[in-house]
């Protein structure tokens, strides 16, 4: 789950993360009216006004602009930013309306850095990386001089040691800033690592951390994903989502217990397992690379699923308009083959189903399933491989003029 930089930094605010001040806002009077409140409360009329969408990048797209006539030239700029389409190298081409925008006071900045904690599951520990390049995409610096980037792994039974974060603040230099410094830095680190821990986080980014000429230590952005495995324990986020951002069809899914993601392909995939549905995907790829054939979601019913279940995931699917057929590919264990047949069939006749339907069997109660196919009266084609049912599947697209 992915949640604003502003709402990032309301957390930062909470676990002892020095950043600027600055506020939400939603429209261009709200823009002008925190504008002048941050005015007052610094003394200074130079401002940031900060798109706030679920993708980095923002700079460069134009959703980062700073100010220096106050009030007066923030809302200039609201006006402009409120509701554009703003693109990055994160959103695709297509991009993302602009809805919320973040006002912050501007600062005078020495250095810029790069920190950032992740979930390292090789090493089954969180890692912390930093680097002297912040303020540029951390993925092209990984890329092209990987060595700019320093990584220390916290022993989950001992926490975060002062002398990891010593040594990462060493590895930047910050010592020509003066010992403080590093004690600061340390400070800040040992706030992030007590957040991610505590809020269940699966990454928390800081790009760029700023080091002021006082020597302070600032996140100058934020950006903070939650594991979603940890929900349960935490009430509070669903007050954080923004259903304007997120795919109104994977919230259904996960309400619905659903494993869903959508893809930009015109395959829909029903799948029961995650490994296997990474295979159907793969296999739907590999097949149908050279006609324009790729699947348009990631779905897996999982082992224990209802009728009702798989009758919601067949219409779920369907909510695509790229979807140009649809690949059911199960295999029985828990999952029975008979309850997805009665699925899928009904789910069929409640749907009017008008795209090619490709369906592979395979496991406990098959030929109950087989049969309950065949006697649906449905325009099922039945398969028996992987590969049978790739094949169908690529074939059955290109009868409906999706392949090229």
């Amino acid at each position: 789950m992915k949640i604003h930089e502003y709402q990032a930094k309301q957390l930062f605010l909470k676990y002892g993360v020095p950043i600027p001040k600055g506020y939400p806002a939603f429209t261009v009077d709200e823009v002008e009216a925190q504008a002048k409140r941050l005015v007052a409360e610094t003394g200074s009329e130079v401002l940031v006004v900060k798109a706030q969408i679920h993708a980095g990048g923002r700079g460069k797209g134009g959703g980062v602009k700073v100010v220096k006539g106050g009030a007066a030239e923030a809302r200039k700029v609201a006006e402009k930013m409120l509701g554009m389409q703003l693109i990055t190298h994160q959103t695709g081409p297509e991009g993302q309306k602009v809805r919320r925008l973040y006002v912050e006071q501007g600062l005078v900045m020495e250095r810029e850095l790069y920190l950032g904690a992740v979930v390292d599951r090789d090493r089954r520990r969180i890692a912390f990386m930093a680097s002297t390049e912040g303020g540029v995409e951390i993925e092209k610096v990984a890329a092209e001089t990987p060595e700019k980037i320093l990584t220390v792994h916290v022993d989950p039974t001992v926490g975060l040691s002062p002398y990891q974060a010593r040594q990462l603040g060493f590895g930047l230099g910050l010592m020509q800033h003066g010992k403080e410094t590093i004690g600061k830095f340390a400070k800040l680190m040992g706030a992030v690592y007590e957040l991610f821990v505590k809020e269940d986080c699966s990454l928390c980014e800081i790009n760029p951390l700023v080091i002021l000429k006082n020597g302070d230590v600032v996140a100058l952005d934020g950006k903070i994903n939650f594991d979603d495995n940890a929900d349960f324990r935490h009430k509070d986020w669903e007050g954080l989502r923004d259903a304007d951002e997120e795919d109104p069809v994977e919230l259904e899914a996960k309400h619905a217990g659903l494993n869903y993601v959508s893809l930009d392909g015109n395959v829909g995939c029903l799948v029961n397992g995650a490994g296997l549905a990474m295979a159907t995907m793969d296999i739907i790829k590999h097949a149908g690379e050279k006609y324009g054939v790729a699947p348009a979601n990631f779905l897996d019913v999982g082992g224990g699923a209802t009728q009702e279940q798989v009758t919601k995931a067949f219409k779920m699917i369907l909510h695509s308009p790229k979807v140009k057929a649809i690949f059911v590919n199960i295999f029985g264990g828990i999952m029975k083959c008979d309850v997805i047949a009665a699925g899928v069939v009904a789910a069929a006749k409640e749907t009017g189903l008008k795209v090619p339907l490709v369906v592979r069997l395979e496991g406990t109660n098959v030929e109950l399933g087989r049969k309950i196919l065949s006697e649906s009266g449905l325009a099922i084609q039945a398969a028996t491989t992987m590969v049978d049912g790739a094949n169908k599947i690529v074939a059955a697209v290109g009868n409906v003029g999706g392949a090229k």
